[in-house]
């Protein structure tokens, strides 16, 4: 078993959910951060999770940002499994960047 930090960068430049980490297979993810910055105006972002083995999505956090700021939306730890996906949506395109932080544990 081996432990790796992974960054994760994105732009959201589409109103469509984007999937901005999967979840290699045989890794076990712990997210730490999932860090937004607006860049202008007003914009609604909501964060999604993907459970690949149930085939089921959920929204996991939502919030209007202003603009000029900057927002983890992850609150305390989210524990992903192989395949899972990690999904973010804004209202407006072209306004929110940012980075997610996990720690991968690597299973055989």
């Amino acid at each position: 078993m081996s432990n790796t930090y992974k960054s994760t960068f994105f732009d959201l430049t589409t109103t469509n959910q984007t999937t901005v980490y999967t979840v290699p297979a045989n890794v076990k993810a712990i997210v730490r951060t999932i860090q937004c910055s607006n860049h202008t105006g007003n914009t609604k972002v909501e964060v999604f999770v993907t459970d690949t083995s149930a085939a089921t999505t959920t929204d996991i956090a939502e919030l209007v940002m202003s603009a000029s700021t900057t927002e983890n939306f992850a609150k305390g730890p989210i524990v992903l499994d192989p395949g899972d996906i990690l999904k973010i949506t804004a209202d407006t395109a072209n306004r929110i960047t940012g980075t997610i932080a996990a720690l991968e544990i690597t299973f055989e």
